[in-house]
């Protein structure tokens, strides 16, 4: 049965950290992967996060199934986090959460509901967007298209093409919008252009479809919900994907949720009916430990404040190093102005050189980013960050 089968090229990203960890240069530096590390490369382990697991861990009785759409609290507090406390009661039965094995789980539950509710609409997304939306929700049955977004001679978010192209898309279809930290570019929307968006969205009859996967990694915890509470508030239907992977450091645990805004408490009940069908018909259960962990940690007033202190500092981390980047490639040179890389928000931004010496970089001197130029701000560090500065400099300026 199998010998017909023909061996897929490996995914871009994954394929490019096998080829740097194959690399022998001693002096090898990866800032494409898509995870937070630390000063030492690693990607630690919260100590709030921590306690809470072996709380969790300590009162547990059963590894009984949780409920279908997930832990209690975890709902209860993912859906306060994203939405805040007022808008949360206000909403009330308007909105439900259904926890999902990580930020990919919500994204395609969320386009197994489109593809229920509306079949003929389609999803814009922006230019450029997260590689894997596309096979994540194509694969759902939806058509994707592309929609304006970020202008590589600003370095910036390209708002008027975007304003301009949101107001060309047919009434009724979906926009995907990224709630903060856009990924790849680190351009994101101010809060007086995100106001501007939610108004055409309106006009226009479109339903945002938020993806925000770095809630904390911007501008902090209540700022980088802005959008979404403002779409949740002022439209009359949004659907949100989001992510404990980046925030909570459990990547491995598969953490994720899907919520979802109507007009009516009947319409949320029966859009809620079907994303757990679907879940049904892909994994059935959602893994419960790494929910259990973010609902008990959110529960508990002293293990949420060190948290949140602790994602401060991370946040504050890399906006140093950003800076730094910029500061120093600037100092080092003179043929690009990098004051747009410390303007970048969350974990990720373009580097805007020519794609030559991306792959210059890499051959000569072990220097990973992708050929579109993204690289992880957390892949910097206090010691890479001189030789990195070095590096590129070296290069672009040949």
């Amino acid at each position: 049965m199998f010998e017909q089968l023909k061996t897929l090229p490996a995914d871009p990203i994954l394929g490019l950290n096998q080829t740097f960890l194959q690399d022998p240069n001693p002096s090898k530096i990866n800032l494409s992967v898509g995870v937070y590390q630390n000063a030492e490369g690693l990607t630690p382990i919260f100590s709030a996060v921590k306690k809470a697991e072996q709380e969790l861990i300590d009162a547990q009785t059963t590894k009984s199934y949780a409920p279908q759409a997930g832990a209690p609290d975890f709902i209860e507090f993912a859906t306060k986090l994203l939405l805040g406390d007022a808008i949360t009661q206000a909403l009330g039965e308007r909105a439900a959460t259904v926890m999902t094995p990580g930020g990919c789980g919500a994204l395609r539950m969320g386009a197994e509901l489109l593809k229920q509710s509306k079949p003929s609409a389609t999803l814009w997304v922006s230019d450029p967007t997260w590689a894997n939306h596309y096979p994540l929700l194509e694969s759902a049955g939806l058509t994707l298209k592309r929609y304006t977004y970020y202008s590589s001679e600003t370095h910036g978010v390209d708002f008027d093409g975007m304003l301009e192209s949101l107001s060309q898309i047919p009434e009724g279809d979906v926009v995907l919008l990224h709630g903060c930290c856009h990924n790849p570019t680190g351009a994101d929307l101010s809060q007086a252009q995100w106001d501007q968006v939610i108004t055409l969205l309106g006009e226009r009859n479109l339903l945002p479809f938020i993806d925000t996967a770095y809630q904390g990694f911007g501008d902090g915890l209540e700022q980088d919900a802005y959008g979404l509470r403002q779409a949740a508030t002022k439209l009359p239907e949004v659907l949100i994907a989001s992510s404990c992977s980046k925030n909570f450091g459990l990547y491995r645990e598969r953490v994720g949720a899907v919520t979802v805004v109507t007009q009516t408490e009947a319409q949320t009940g029966a859009a809620k009916s079907h994303i757990l069908s679907a879940a049904r018909r892909s994994y059935s259960m959602s893994p419960y430990h790494g929910g259990g962990i973010v609902g008990h940690l959110l529960g508990r007033e002293n293990l949420r404040a060190e948290w949140q202190a602790e994602l401060e500092n991370v946040r504050k981390r890399m906006n140093k190093l950003r800076h730094g980047l910029a500061t120093g490639l600037n100092d080092a040179q003179s043929k690009i102005d990098f004051s747009f890389v410390a303007d970048s928000k969350g974990m990720f931004c373009y580097l805007g050189i020519p794609t030559q010496d991306v792959l210059t970089l890499r051959s000569e001197y072990g220097l990973y980013l992708l050929e579109s130029t993204r690289f992880n701000v957390a892949g910097l560090s206090e010691k890479n960050l001189p030789v990195i500065v070095e590096r590129v400099a070296e290069v672009i300026t040949r």
